[in-house]
């Protein structure tokens, strides 16, 4: 849409139900926390329904609420500047240095905040009494699936992976009470997942999600949650800052299963760092 949303929404205050105006007074107010939350957030802050939310961005003239949600941080991006947009086209490369450190800086710190050290334990214990432990996620998710999967890979044989959302579907189906799933969605909230947890689940696996939105679609269905809480703008869909913030879940994740039994971990180091060492030159 050409129109900025502060001017449609203003356009269409006429089309809003009292609801509606509840969800307008909330974006008003909070714009640049909003851009952030999930559409069963933003419902809770506002104390409505997610179906109202819905048919706000609808009477808005938006398809649904991702499309609302890129265009409230567009508006934000050329309102008011945040911290992640505060650079200028003539910045010096030494100021891009200090620039991306603090982006890292505040997406660790923000997810060491979110992570419950409960939720990794019980993602731990899962994990040791699993026969199987399949790590997935679609798209640049699944790259970081795949990253913590081969971290786990010289600890176990039992750690492995699936390519795409169809072969993710196809494996979760011949899955049994034995069996782990470790997905990794930042936002909790796509179909493909769904249809593999589900099926993952109808199966009798466990589910760990690791996701920013302890409430998304996602969390529902897992047994274990484990915060990414690295914020990510709609305009900054696969930023880094938030596959580090992923990552380091995961690293906090080997390291309690590496804790929790020593004797088996180190001895698995041993072998693989003994093999590997044939690979170099």
């Amino acid at each position: 849409m050409g129109t900025n949303f502060w001017e449609l929404l203003q356009q269409r205050q006429g089309q809003l139900t009292r609801s509606g105006h509840a969800v307008a007074d909330y974006l008003l107010q909070h714009a640049d926390e909003a851009q952030y939350l999930s559409i069963s957030s933003l419902a809770r802050e506002c104390n409505v329904a997610e179906a109202t939310v819905f048919r706000f961005c609808r009477a808005l003239g938006f398809d649904g609420y991702h499309e609302m949600r890129i265009a409230l941080a567009q508006a934000n991006a050329t309102g008011t500047m945040s911290s992640q947009r505060e650079l200028q086209p003539g910045a010096s490369t030494e100021t891009l240095f200090e620039h991306a450190s603090a982006r890292l800086f505040t997406a660790i710190n923000g997810t060491q905040n979110a992570l419950s050290a409960e939720a990794v334990d019980e993602a731990a214990r899962m994990l040791r009494e699993a026969k199987q432990v399949f790590c997935f996620g679609q798209g640049g998710s699944m790259l970081l699936a795949n990253d913590i999967c081969a971290r786990f890979a010289s600890l176990s044989t039992k750690f492995r992976t699936s390519g795409d959302s169809h072969l993710q579907l196809l494996t979760s189906s011949l899955m049994n009470e034995a069996d782990v799933v470790l997905f990794v969605s930042y936002s909790g909230a796509t179909r493909d997942m769904m249809e593999t947890l589900r099926t993952a689940k109808a199966a009798g696996a466990k589910i760990i999600l690791l996701t920013h939105y302890e409430d998304s679609p996602g969390a529902s269905l897992a047994d274990v949650v484990l915060r990414c809480g690295a914020q990510e703008s709609p305009l900054d869909s696969g930023s880094i800052p938030i596959k580090v913030a992923v990552l380091y879940v995961g690293e906090v994740l080997v390291l309690r299963y590496i804790l929790d039994s020593p004797e088996q971990a180190n001895t698995a180091q041993e072998l693989t760092s003994e093999v590997l060492t044939l690979k170099m030159l």
